[in-house]
């Protein structure tokens, strides 16, 4: 009797400890469904590969001493709007890109004003300006926001839509990044920027940016807008209501974000890309290596406020 009670005793104990092991390997984690849990944490600050085979996406972040190097194909790990669409021509394809990020930023406090503030951790670029102007007889010129109601971008759900060249890039939050990077806390790591801070989302939208709507009306007479596709008048005349990147200022100390939306939390500085205008920031505050492709200002009417 008592040999029998010592066997199944031991019969308990093995059985829970082959039922925790099949456990932990349920657990580990598989970039190849690029899904996480909020029991299955990857740390995106340390080396790592994001492999999708339903999307295609390839992505690989290698760390040395001095930098973190992305290559990627750049194309997106989660699902994305019908291109080409009746506002965007392009199709998504395969890029070749490599970036190159420091490990250790270096803060300098100066804006510099820059076209691809950073890449997502998938690879997808953040670009948050257009190349589309309207156009007045009058003299004037308007730098057109992507995410507005008067001229159709075809911007699909995750506020993105593609270049002619085919890639795929970010103009506002980036839906299916942030549901896919979600850990459970308030604060979703998304991306980095090209100085080496990291890029985050709030959830709860806690950290407000510092650009108002200027106060007053546009002027402009005979204004239109043309691509290949299409040519149409448009008025530009009422109210700054955000359509173009003009109808913005930059009011130091009126939210709690600097002039590229970044803030310095807990000691450490980093980037928010906010639902509210600038939606992602258009400069850096850190040295970063200078993009081949020019810079253009903003705001295009050169206005900063005190305040």
């Amino acid at each position: 009797m008592k040999k029998r009670r010592i066997f199944l005793v031991l019969t308990i104990i093995i059985g829970a400890v082959s039922c925790n092991q099949k456990r932990s390997k349920e657990l580990s984690h598989t970039h190849d469904e690029s899904t996480h849990t909020h029991q299955d944490v990857v740390d995106y600050f340390d080396s790592y590969s994001l492999i999708n085979e339903k999307y295609g996406t390839s992505t690989v972040m290698k760390i040395s001493k001095e930098k973190r190097v992305m290559t990627t194909n750049a194309l997106p790990n989660h699902k994305t709007g019908s291109f080409p669409n009746s506002g965007n021509p392009n199709k998504i394809s395969a890029q070749k890109r490599t970036y190159t990020f420091p490990t250790n930023p270096k803060y300098t406090g100066k804006a510099v004003w820059i076209r691809e503030p950073g890449v997502a951790l998938n690879g997808i670029k953040f670009e948050p300006g257009t190349a589309e102007v309207v156009v007045c007889e009058s003299g004037e010129n308007y730098r057109v926001e992507a995410l507005q109601n008067v001229i159709n971008l075809g911007l699909d759900f995750n506020h993105a839509h593609v270049q002619p060249t085919g890639a795929y890039h970010y103009h506002g939050t980036p839906t299916s990044i942030i549901n896919d990077f979600d850990t459970g806390i308030d604060l979703v790591h998304i991306g980095f920027a090209h100085d080496g801070y990291p890029i985050y989302y709030s959830k709860s939208g806690a950290y407000k940016p510092s650009y108002k709507l200027l106060k007053g009306t546009r002027e402009g007479e005979d204004c239109s807008y043309e691509n290949p596709m299409t040519s149409i008048d448009i008025s530009v005349g009422g109210h700054h209501d955000g359509t173009y990147g003009s109808d913005f200022e930059y009011i130091e100390g009126s939210g709690d974000l600097d002039q590229c939306n970044g803030i310095t939390y807990k000691g450490n500085y980093m980037y928010l890309v906010t639902e509210d205008f600038p939606y992602i920031g258009r400069c850096l505050m850190g040295e970063f290596e200078e993009q081949k492709r020019p810079r253009r200002p903003f705001p295009p009417n050169g206005r900063l406020r005190k305040g």
